[in-house]
């Protein structure tokens, strides 16, 4: 609302001091904590720290992070950023556009009546086109790089709204009177006689508001809800006499004015009257005061307007626009004050509801349960379906899931004709993200028609994106000293990698990780670890044993002793000790506990073996012995003759002849061998 409308308003306040002088300023503070820092300190190791605060007081502007200066590398920044506008008005902010890293915070904060601060929301929960209002006239926005001091970017529109007081609650037995629509007005209750019990045994109740606005005003009251029961009856006055003007009355069965009323003059009646009071009926009614010679400001819950005139006088041009999930209804999308003797616009502010399913498309958007942000109803069968270019995929960012035990949400791979089931939904889920194969993805919903035994959730966030054709997992590294196989040449969805380790090291972690539907590996990789340590050898039967390590570590000894009566045989003493490469091992097998009885059996026995051996040995020395002497010995005594020594057949051989061996001796005309054995 322009400075001109706003200063009229001031005028009908007694206590408003200069009430046409309105001055408007921005303070812009900025402390560079990092330059202090680095003056006394920039020998330090850690991260600089800079901070700001811009405050803001224009009844419309942006918040624009490209507006603040570059940061050196390295510096982590936390900024706070106010509005403040005139008492009696709020601040609606309008996200733009927002774009931030892992690690950043961007939160939105309101301040209460008592001065506590709220979070209206934060960056997990911003989309383009999202409208936050502040409940006072004051809002502010926090911003926190990441640790590594990485900065993302964000654009806020923010303007000024008219605050409007809830309605006052009504004593019992009594009505209210509210003399100022304005905060900081005064409310008084009147009270009434009690319900009298009629001849029919009838117990109505009746409650009243009086309503009243400067003389110069009107008054428009809008019926944002209307649940009656047929007996209960709502009945608008223009005026507070008994013969004012009927605005409305649910009695007459005439259509409901949701457009709203206009009062003829600056006050108006309202009264309602039941006989069954229960919590499932009632109504909710908006009001507010304007100018006469002006239309009334409109007003589009869940979604926002622009407007070319701020006094909404003749020819003023409102334009409206829905909040992401939500669609224009019952409602033309452009509205223009006309007719100068009293003015007034010419179709109805239409609303923005949130759809029951529907065909969505573009790089993205939100989906909504029905009737967001109220609960949703009973008997629901929403489907939505989303279709992005073929060679992208929808990826889905489950927000917020609460629903009861009987109502479910279904996420499906592929359209309605060949659907593929993704994940099936009840109660309340932690937030999780899921993404498609292929370019099109559905989500249906269906609440109980009767709701009465789980009652209802309180519904759904769910933003959609078009992302990149990813139809595999990203491939995971070797690991040092082992190896990898995978089941498929591509790591298509269910595809499978196994780990394995090099000799003398064990596999710390999963040994084989699964492609899951959302494209992630089932767990982390694992990793090799050298082995240290021997395996248990054992425990020796009737014997017990001392360990200088329990874990068996390189370099343990185990001392094995055996019970009285046993002898131990084989080494009492085991060694772990390392290999590289290889595994650990110990020194020597496991050693016996015997009999001493049966041990000494055997001692016996193996020293007659060894006698035995003995006599054997020296026999075959005696008659080998014998062989030698009768050989070398005996043989010139033996009737047995070797050839050799016989007049030889080349007796009849010169000595002129040409043979000449050595070997030969000449003596005569006969020649003899001598041959040695």
């Amino acid at each position: 609302m322009a400075p001109a409308h706003i200063a009229h308003l001031l005028t009908a306040h007694p206590t408003t001091s200069s009430p046409y002088c309105i001055y408007l300023f921005i303070l812009l503070l900025c402390t560079p904590v990092s330059l202090l820092a680095h003056s006394t300190s920039a020998h330090l190791p850690f991260q600089s720290v800079s901070g700001c605060m811009v405050n803001f007081s224009d009844p419309e502007g942006y918040i624009d992070s490209s507006d603040d200066p570059p940061l050196p590398d390295g510096t982590f920044l936390h900024c706070t950023y106010t509005v403040t506008v005139y008492t009696g008005y709020g601040v609606e902010l309008q996200v733009k556009s927002v774009n931030l890293s892992e690690g950043e915070q961007l939160s939105i904060r309101g301040v209460d009546e008592g001065g506590a601060l709220l979070v209206l929301a934060n960056h997990t929960l911003l989309v383009e086109g999202q409208v936050i209002r502040s409940p006072t006239n004051t809002i502010s926005v926090y911003y926190r790089s990441s640790p590594e001091g990485s900065m993302g970017m964000f654009q806020l529109h923010y303007q000024i709204f008219r605050l409007s007081c809830a309605l006052p609650r009504r004593p019992h037995f009594g009505e209210v009177s509210v003399l100022d629509l304005l905060p900081g007005g005064t409310t008084h209750a009147i009270l009434s006689p009690s319900p009298r019990l009629g001849p029919t045994a009838t117990h109505d109740r009746s409650c009243s508001w009086s309503l009243e606005a400067p003389t110069a005003q009107r008054l428009h009251l809008h019926l944002e809800r209307l649940a009656l029961e047929p007996t209960d009856r709502l009945v608008l006055w223009s005026g507070l006499d008994a013969g004012s003007v009927v605005l409305f009355d649910s009695g007459r069965g005439g259509p409901i004015p949701f457009e709203g009323v206009i009062s003829e003059g600056p006050a108006v009646r309202v009264q309602f009257i039941t006989d069954q009071p229960n919590h499932n009926t009632g109504f909710n009614i908006r009001y507010e005061a304007f100018e006469r010679g002006h239309c009334y400001e409109p007003y589009l819950q869940n979604g926002n307007f622009s407007t070319t005139d701020q006094v909404y006088g003749v020819g003023a041009v409102v334009q409206f626009s829905c909040d992401p999930g939500h669609s224009l209804q019952q409602g033309p999308p452009v509205i223009e004050c006309i007719n100068a003797r009293d003015p007034y616009w010419n179709d109805t502010e239409p609303l923005c509801k949130s759809l029951c399913g529907g065909d969505l498309a573009g790089p993205g958007g939100v989906i909504l349960s029905p009737n967001w942000p109220e609960w949703y109803g009973e008997g629901e069968d929403c489907s939505w379906r989303i279709h992005v270019g073929e060679d992208k995929r929808v990826l889905l960012e489950v927000q917020l899931l609460n629903l009861s035990d009987s109502d479910m949400l279904t996420i499906m791979d592929g359209d309605e004709v060949t659907p593929h089931i993704l994940g099936q939904y009840v109660g309340e889920a932690w937030p999780f993200k899921i993404q498609s194969t292929t370019p099109d993805l559905t989500v249906t919903f269906h609440s109980d028609p009767a709701g009465l035994i789980f009652g209802k959730g309180e519904g759904f966030i769910i933003n959609y994106m078009e992302v990149s054709r990813n139809d595999s997992c990203p491939d995971l590294p070797e690991i040092q000293n082992g190896w990898k196989t995978t089941s498929h040449t591509a790591l298509v969805r269910g595809a499978r990698i196994t780990y394995q380790c090099d000799p003398g090291y064990d596999l710390v972690g999963r040994e084989t990780l699964t492609c899951q539907l959302d494209l992630t590996w089932s767990t982390q990789p694992p990793f090799c670890e050298k082995i240290m340590y021997c395996s248990d050898p054992g425990h020796v039967e009737h014997s017990t044993r001392s360990l200088s390590d329990p874990k068996l570590l390189v370099g343990t000894t185990i001392q094995y002793s055996c019970y009285p009566g046993f002898i131990l045989q084989d080494g009492s003493t085991l060694t772990c000790y390392g290999r590289e490469p290889g595994t650990p091992v110990w020194t020597s097998k496991l050693p016996h506990c015997v009999f001493a009885e049966a041990a000494a059996g055997s001692g016996l026995d193996g020293g007659n073996m060894a006698l035995a051996i003995f006599i054997l040995v020296l026999l075959l020395s005696v008659l080998l012995g014998g062989a030698y002497v009768y050989v070398t010995r005996c043989r010139y005594n033996s009737n047995l003759r070797l050839p050799l020594i016989h007049p030889h057949p080349y007796s009849q051989i010169t000595v002129e002849s040409e043979f000449d061996n050595p070997l030969y001796e000449t003596g005569g005309d006969t020649r003899e061998y001598e041959v040695s054995i």
